[in-house]
């Protein structure tokens, strides 16, 4: 590889083995490495596998030993200086983002944000009856953060929306994407569904991705039991918030993008009721399965999900999700399906990630103008 080439750095706490922000900086780098004479690296508190180093940290409260937590800025920043990059992006907004615009200063080098996650929706939540004043401090506090950046990329429209509203004038619309090769409706195995105890025909709901507040899991297990028998719940991932129910399967989270493919494509409807999703990449890569999606019709869901490849709900009961699923398994699967697959195609990573390479060439420029 060729050390003159440029560097990226990607600076990230959220490196956990089955997440959309390592999903998104993985499916970067394949196609920065196949096209391009990048180089490139991730700078984590958990570093696993080539191309990733270590940053100082303290095991994050609450994470379930998932996470840590970048406390030391100075040092942290001194690690990335050492890494000697051209262009860092930081994936979260807490310390290790300061520490990315230390060294992005130090070295006269830009720096990008990726905001995959909504603060002022995060802190109302966590406030509860003092989620007004949270809220307010989340705003001022993100605008403090992302007007540093040379960059603030917005996975969605109403990410984006948010992002202006807050006052952060440099932000722009850049999606994210899924690999339509892993995730395909090919996928699909009846020997699946006994595989984890369910019999043939059970009609199975699927959710794959964090159990936190946010995700409202105890919403889709009580829509499960409304459905009546031969409805399943079937939870993928871990976390403090894990969904219950008479008949609800609750599986570890799967590293492996092509057994998690296999989940999806063998179940009958994706389910996801959060209301904080930025994009929504779990959602995006149930479709490209061929699997239509019951979600909230609300943020980044709302812009991937329309009658034609599923259901978007508009409220936040069961009883709204129990209808919804059961309008989606009445209709004719096959053209679900077709219509879920055409929808994932338009986002494939093969299209996306070169618009984001294009972003980075263009200001990489106009950094070396100024």
């Amino acid at each position: 590889m060729d050390p003159a080439a440029p560097h990226l750095i990607d600076a990230t706490m959220f490196w956990n083995r089955s997440g959309g922000v390592r999903r998104y900086i993985e499916a970067k780098r394949g196609w920065l490495h196949a096209h391009t004479d990048w180089r490139h690296t991730v700078a984590t508190p958990r570093p696993e596998g080539d191309g990733a180093f270590s940053v100082p940290s303290l095991p994050l409260p609450g994470s379930d030993g998932s996470y840590r937590w970048a406390w030391r800025r100075s040092a942290t920043a001194q690690a990335l200086c050492a890494a000697a990059p051209d262009l860092i992006e930081a994936a979260d907004p807490y310390r290790l983002a300061w520490s990315a615009l230390d060294a992005a200063r130090a070295l006269g080098i830009p720096a990008v944000a990726f905001c995959h996650s909504n603060l002022e929706r995060m802190a109302a939540l966590a406030a509860g009856r003092w989620h007004l004043g949270a809220e307010r401090a989340a705003r001022r506090y993100a605008a403090h953060l992302y007007e540093r950046f040379d960059l603030v990329l917005a996975p969605s429209a109403a990410m984006l929306a948010h992002l202006n509203d807050w006052g952060v004038s440099n932000a722009e619309h850049q999606p994210l994407g899924v690999d339509t090769r892993v995730f395909n409706p090919q996928r699909r195995h009846p020997a699946w569904r006994r595989s984890i105890g369910l019999p043939d025909d059970a009609r199975i709901l699927v959710y794959a991705g964090r159990f936190a507040p946010e995700k409202h899991l105890a919403t889709l297990a009580a829509a499960t039991g409304r459905l009546g028998a031969g409805h399943w719940l079937v939870a993928i991932g871990a976390g403090p918030a894990p969904p219950a129910g008479e008949r609800v399967r609750v599986l570890p989270p799967i590293a492996h993008a092509i057994t998690l493919s296999t989940a999806l494509a063998s179940a009958d409807v994706y389910v996801h009721a959060g209301d904080q999703e930025t994009f929504g990449l779990s959602a995006l890569e149930a479709l490209a399965c061929g699997l239509p999606v019951v979600a909230r019709a609300t943020e980044g869901l709302a812009e991937l999900i329309d009658d034609r490849v599923g259901h978007g709900v508009h409220a936040d009961t069961p009883q709204a999700f129990a209808d919804a699923v059961a309008e989606i398994l009445a209709r004719e699967p096959r053209t679900l399906r077709d219509a879920a697959r055409a929808r994932a195609l338009q986002h494939d990573w093969e299209q996306v990630v070169p618009r984001l390479y294009q972003r980075y060439r263009r200001l990489m420029r106009a950094h070396a103008r100024r």
